[in-house]
């Protein structure tokens, strides 16, 4: 199969890549803009291999993945590439509704404008997987799962970019006949996580003896799934799914804020053992703004249509995680330096010029 893959030096687009390529064998093309979140050396070793191949591009410019897809000709897209940082939309919501919104009407445009020269038996083998999170749901009370029929109510500027883009996708199916499909995933976390995110990051600040930033009363619930059970979703809902349908993907791993804080702070005095315990050095902060109180996905379409389900405990996926980056300080450590050094985000976003 030759895939197309958006975003795929980022966090879940890498281990996407080296998953198709690696494992599955499959011919690649990795479009990614190398934003902040971008490395490269995420997917080293798929460089090199046959069929792998790596586009630097911006996801909007329409005429430059308009030639990407025709040169490529791909059996499928992957579509992971997305602004994604709920903090960073907070304190400048632009770049979200430009990459999100924009960028998918572009892909979108692009795969139509595909297909259309495919003869019959490509466009209909052909497959436009469009990925994005539970978080277009909005929030959940103390009980209830998200379905694939939960309604949308989007909280912040992140999860109203993407509300937005799987709407485009659905429709591009429904008014065109592109055969898209959607998969809303739950929190991942794993190996080469951007350390803006609340597992590196507090692995990382607890690692180094820095303070440990909790929002609020850290009760906050996320359903976690790690990130290598998260990219064989994508395969099998691209393998398997059904034109049209929407996929909620998650790991059956709910967890407060501060028990996941807990969970790493503990392996972490197992794994590395500090002078004091870890969790001395938790600190509660002010709450960010609009901050969704709970989330829970079903999972149970997804495993009972796609053959699929997750199979790392949180438990045995926070240990490997946080053995990964004891491990790959060579990785990380460039990043703390030069990118993201754990300074508090999501502050409050000046009005945009013109606004009322």
């Amino acid at each position: 199969m030759r895939v197309i893959v958006t975003g795929g030096a980022g966090f879940i687009g890498s281990a996407l890549v080296r998953l198709l390529v690696l494992e599955l064998g499959h011919e690649v093309l990795v479009i990614d803009k190398l934003t902040y979140a971008g490395d490269r050396r995420t997917i080293a070793a798929c460089e090199g291999r046959p069929g792998f191949a790596f586009l630097q591009a911006d996801i909007c410019d329409a005429e430059r993945m308009r030639t990407a897809f025709t040169d490529f000709a791909p059996d499928a897209v992957m579509h992971l590439a997305a602004e994604s940082h709920v903090d960073r939309s907070i304190a400048s919501a632009a770049p979200f509704i430009q990459t999100n919104v924009m960028g998918t009407f572009a892909l979108l445009e692009a795969a139509r404008s595909l297909v259309a020269g495919y003869d019959e038996t490509r466009r209909k083998a052909f497959r436009f997987l469009h990925v994005s999170t539970d978080e277009v749901f909005g929030t959940l009370g103390p009980t209830g799962a998200f379905t694939e029929t939960t309604p949308y109510d989007p909280r912040s500027p992140y999860s109203a970019s993407k509300a937005g883009s799987d709407h485009l996708a659905r429709a591009w199916h429904e008014t065109y006949g592109l055969p898209t499909i959607i998969t809303n995933c739950s929190n991942n976390y794993g190996p080469y996580h951007f350390p803006e995110k609340l597992i590196p990051l507090v692995t990382l600040n607890a690692l180094e003896g820095k303070p440990l930033p909790v929002y609020g009363d850290g009760g906050n619930v996320r359903d976690w799934l790690f990130v290598e059970d998260h990219v064989r979703a994508l395969v099998a809902a691209v393998t398997k799914g059904v034109p049209g349908e929407t996929y909620n993907i998650g790991g059956r791993s709910e967890r407060t804020n501060l028990q996941v804080v807990h969970a790493i702070c503990d392996t972490l005095d197992c794994l590395r053992p500090a002078e004091r315990p870890r969790r001395e050095l938790i600190t509660f902060v002010a709450d960010r703004p609009g901050h969704d109180r709970r989330y829970a996905i079903d999972p149970a379409k997804a495993e009972r249509e796609l053959g699929w389900q997750s199979s790392v405990t949180f438990e045995g996926g926070i240990e490997r995680t946080i053995s990964w980056y004891l491990e790959n300080e060579a990785w990380w450590r460039p990043l703390r330096e030069t990118k993201y050094s754990g300074e508090r985000l999501g502050l409050l976003a000046e009005p945009a010029k013109g606004a009322a």
